[in-house]
């Protein structure tokens, strides 16, 4: 172990950060439903190649469209509480390699039953999910919609809420829409090694060296026999903000900090009654790989 991490390479740090844009032409992305009922219904976006390289996704809205409720089919709401909203909840769907499927719920709020227009959706953790699906080239969201609180009553009112699909024989106005906000990453943000020659024409986010050397401190020295010290590095530098008119959707102002980390492999002396005794193990999140830009210490790469 302690071979491998001598032998290890280091590499170079890609730029982060920048200006809060929309995607050209990729602003609005149309799906398909591969299932729809009275409560629930599953979109499925095509997401090949609509995040363009060496860009951060800060931001992703899910528009749909609500349709006006219809007095057929009204419940009798005589000896009824009045029931005003339903609850509707996004889930992301997760596609697992046995064919079965695992849902995480990324947002839910209450809409009101009677009104109707374009109702929004947080969906930024669903593309961030997607991201890490391992190339799948599909996202898939469910949609469901329940009542406003425990009841037959209120059951039945929720079911009222329709939204529009993405059925091309549905002529409705107001088709569901992806909405995606990223960062470009060219030209703002974290240089990599504070020690590049591009990160020395400005204090911005890089990666410092910071060496920890183990002789030196006095609960160490005795009973960590390897390494002798290591170079854990730090974060350094400022991040600056993007300014934009959608940052009505950002999560705070983004700082530098770590966004990635490696273990340390440690020989050390473990004390066993009468005996000491020799171990080796690896100690997490010791060695600061990459620093970047994140928004409430959360990170958005």
């Amino acid at each position: 172990m302690l071979q491998k991490h001598k032998e290890r390479t280091r590499r170079s740090l890609p730029s982060l950060a920048g200006i809060l844009r929309g995607i050209p032409g990729n602003a609005d992305i149309s799906g398909d439903v591969l299932y729809a009922d009275a409560n629930k219904q599953t979109l499925v976006f095509g997401m090949e190649s609509r995040v363009p390289q060496n860009s951060e996704v800060t931001m992703a809205e899910l528009k749909l469209f609500k349709l006006p409720p219809t007095a057929k089919g009204l419940p009798d709401k005589r000896l009824h509480r009045p029931v005003n909203n339903a609850r509707v909840s996004v889930y992301y769907v997760e596609m697992m390699k046995d064919g079965s499927n695992r849902t995480s719920l990324v947002d839910s709020r209450l809409v009101p039953i009677v009104e109707s227009g374009w109702r929004s959706f947080d969906v930024t953790h669903a593309v961030h999910y997607w991201m890490r699906s391992n190339g799948q080239s599909n996202m898939h969201l469910e949609i469901r919609v329940d009542g406003e609180r425990h009841g037959n009553y209120a059951a039945d009112m929720a079911k009222l809420v329709r939204f529009t699909t993405q059925n091309p024989t549905d002529n409705a106005v107001g088709k569901p829409e992806l909405v995606l906000y990223t960062l470009n990453l060219d030209d703002h943000g974290a240089r990599g090694d504070c020690s590049a020659p591009a990160s020395k024409k400005d204090n911005t986010c890089c990666r410092e060296e910071y060496f920890i050397n183990f002789r030196e401190l006095t609960w160490t020295q005795y009973w960590i026999i390897e390494p002798a010290g290591y170079n854990a590095y730090h974060c350094a530098g400022s991040c600056r903000q993007p300014h934009s008119s959608a940052l009505k959707y950002r999560y705070g102002e983004r700082t530098c900090a770590v966004v990635e980390s490696s273990p340390l492999p440690v020989m050390y002396l473990v004390k066993k009654g009468d005996y000491t005794e020799i171990e080796v193990a690896e100690f997490p999140n010791m060695i600061v790989e990459r620093c970047g830009c994140t928004a409430d210490n959360i990170s958005i790469i």
